[in-house]
């Protein structure tokens, strides 16, 4: 997606994250780092702009390889970190293949985005472990700014930034506004991006506000375990209304399975879904393979409601990504 900016407009993009950082708890002295190929992406390249004008040092890491990276992070005494869940998981799988002792390097923070996994209990607790730090989700698009964090009191939540936009949630069929407390679609009318302005748009994402006080004092939308899903990547086998990261927040509580992909195609008019599991090197023996994809079958018809067809494939066979992970795919 192509979108402009006026300098008005991208000053206050860079503001938004400003607020996103005093919100995690960084301060002025914090060395944060950015792991990605600061190619065309809006979104950390506004990271790195707001953490810039607060005076933070930041150290860009495009154009070079996970092991360099994880280097940089040691050498420049990093303590916080901006990158994709995805990418949080890729660091930690490199710096266990290289004998790097992630939890004990100076990182306390990483600010994760782009994709769910920051809001995914079993995601979160395996980036947590493996870095030795706190794990905080943000949300934004590239069309309505960056306008979501996990503040720093009130873990697995998510507040809005409405100092920058309005906020609603609404019947995604009727588009009239939920009773508090139910889950809806949330709808965003951004009040900074003067030169490229949405009012009332539509961001396809399921939530559900929290009713409850925050124990900041703070008095923003806070949304319940952050985004729930998305409308359009909803999909309905034997009957149940099936998200990717309902599946993501099983597939992770297995430190077994380094790696998946999901399939759902239709056969003879239903949906069919098949889950490719690449385990570990370190649990390869056929006796293995086999309990890892009973154990996942099982976990999923426990808690879903249906049954998957799960294989697994060799060690390094499934693809690994820097930004966002494509790990779901409906095929016609």
């Amino acid at each position: 997606m192509r979108w402009l900016d006026t300098k008005a407009s991208w000053d206050w993009f860079g503001e938004c994250w400003a607020q996103i950082y005093r919100m995690v708890g960084l301060y002025p002295e914090d060395r944060l780092f950015f792991p990605f190929s600061f190619g065309p992406f809006v979104g950390f390249w506004a990271a790195f702009e707001g953490a810039t004008r607060r005076g933070n040092f930041c150290l860009a890491g495009g154009g070079m390889g996970s092991e360099a990276r994880l280097q940089m992070i040691l050498d420049n005494r990093i303590t916080a970190v901006c990158c994709t869940p995805t990418y949080a998981l890729r660091l930690a799988e490199v710096a266990e293949a290289e004998n790097i002792n992630l939890a004990a390097s100076r990182v306390r923070a990483l600010i994760v985005a782009g994709e769910p996994g920051g809001n995914i209990a079993a995601t979160k607790l395996r980036i947590g472990q493996a870095w030795g730090a706190r794990v905080f989700d943000h949300w934004g698009m590239t069309e309505i700014g960056a306008l979501g964090i996990e503040p720093l009191e009130n873990p697995g939540s998510l507040n809005i930034l409405e100092t920058e936009c309005i906020a609603e949630i609404v019947n995604p069929d009727t588009l009239q506004p939920v009773e508090k407390g139910e889950q809806g679609e949330l709808i965003i009318t951004n009040l900074g991006r003067l030169g490229s302005p949405l009012i009332r748009y539509r961001t396809g994402d399921l939530v559900t506000e929290d009713t409850t006080d925050c124990p900041s004092g703070r008095s923003l939308l806070r949304l319940k375990g952050g985004i729930l899903g998305r409308a359009d990547d909803m999909v309905i086998i034997r009957g149940n209304n099936v998200f990717p990261s309902s599946l993501e927040a099983i597939l992770r509580t297995f430190d077994q399975v380094a790696e998946y992909r999901i399939e759902v195609r239709t056969i003879r008019s239903m949906q069919h879904m098949n889950i490719e599991l690449e385990p570990i090197e370190t649990h390869t023996t056929e006796e293995q393979l086999k309990q890892i994809k009973t154990e996942v079958s099982n976990a999923i018809k426990d808690r879903l409601n249906f049954h998957a067809e799960v294989t697994t494939v060799a060690p390094g066979a499934l693809p690994r990504f820097e930004l966002k992970g494509r790990r779901f795919f409906k095929i016609d």
